[in-house]
């Protein structure tokens, strides 16, 4: 192994399902940068399990065992979100580099705390806000940089959250507002964060929220549960940077242009992106992502198009960091300005006012 080799401990791996096992760990086998030391899992039998399926010989049920292992540099937390804090904060008392998946906690008071730990143990931090290394949305800035659109007046995104009234059971927790996993911080949350990024921060926005599906049936045994968290959301704002039936759609309004983004599904982080453009009174074509973005870490090439991709990348933009001392990756005081954006939303929706963000 190099002397750079970052060693990985992942705490929430599943032996069958699971998005460590679908993109966390395709992700850094893919990379030279990193090597997987240690998993956990909620019991002895399920982390034994995990082992022999990934190939990893330290396997725990008590993540406490993991965290303070010599050879673990970097935890990743891929449990779901109303376990992050716990997990997150042994990881940050162990001094260990942490990986979290967003959201980052159940709410704005979670990520405050979790990333003021952070900034106190001085440790490096990453949140699984991976749609901004998608190279469709390292285009659009060039693009954007470079003057496509010439001045930004406005932009609109639209998403289709999931049709239908049945969920499996992994996610009937999703269902209750009180554990942070839901419409709006997961499609809406990922969806907003590439928004801010590529365009700026909201100065102020308003914003209404409806349950239209209360009721939600349990794939697997039929029972019908009531569901807490919105399925229907419609935020209007003013960015501090701008003046005045598809899956995803994005469009970017200038002066001198349009820039359209798109994919099959609302979640930009995993579902490939596609850029139109048009200047003038032009129609919109297809604008072909450069090769140099695409392939910008060629070990991650195999995975192009799965959900593996901009995790991958954001690994490898991580390892970068950590060996050049730069900081390019969204980290936890990222997470906290995304959940001050969520925390506005749901203020705006249960007052019916304006409010500043």
């Amino acid at each position: 192994m190099p002397e750079s080799t970052l060693g990985v401990g992942i705490i929430g791996v599943s032996p069958v399902r699971g998005w460590a096992a679908t993109a966390h760990i395709p992700a850094l086998r893919a990379l030279p940068s990193y090597e997987i030391r240690a998993l956990s899992a909620r019991n002895a039998e399920a982390a034994r399990a995990a082992g022999e399926v990934f190939g990893v010989s330290a396997v725990f049920s008590d993540h406490e065992q993991l965290v303070t292992r010599p050879d673990i540099d970097v935890v990743a937390v891929t449990v779901k979100a109303p376990h992050h804090r716990e997990l997150v904060s042994a990881a940050l008392a162990a001094g260990k580099a942490v990986y979290c998946e967003w959201p980052l906690g159940r709410d704005l008071d979670d990520a405050r705390a979790m990333a003021a730990l952070a900034a106190k143990q001085g440790v490096r931090t990453v949140v699984g806000l991976q749609a901004r290394q998608a190279p469709a949305i390292e285009f659009v800035q060039e693009l954007l940089r470079d003057g496509y659109v010439g001045e930004v007046l406005s932009t609109t995104m639209i998403g289709l959250s999931i049709p239908g009234d049945v969920v499996g059971q992994p996610n009937a927790y999703m269902l209750d507002k009180t554990n942070g996993a839901n419409l709006l911080t997961v499609p809406v949350g990922h969806s907003l964060d590439i928004l801010n990024y590529v365009l700026g921060e909201f100065a102020d926005l308003s914003a209404v929220s409806d349950v239209r599906r209360p009721l939600i049936s349990i794939e697997e045994t039929g029972e019908q549960i009531v569901k807490t968290a919105a399925d229907q959301i419609a935020v209007i704002g003013t960015l501090r940077s701008v003046a005045g039936g598809t899956g995803f759609l994005w469009e970017i309004n200038g002066t001198d242009g349009t820039l359209r983004i798109t994919a099959d599904f609302a979640l930009p982080e995993i579902f490939p992106l596609t850029v139109a453009g048009a200047q003038g009174r032009n129609e919109l074509v297809e604008l072909a992502v450069p090769t140099a973005l695409t392939r910008k870490w060629p070990t991650l090439t195999s995975l192009e198009g799965a959900p593996a991709f901009n995790v991958g990348r954001i690994y490898a933009a991580f390892a970068a960091d950590v060996g050049n001392g730069t900081h390019t990756v969204p980290d936890f005081a990222d997470a906290v300005r995304r959940h001050e954006v969520i925390a506005a939303i749901e203020r705006s929706a249960a007052s019916g006012e304006r409010v500043k963000v």
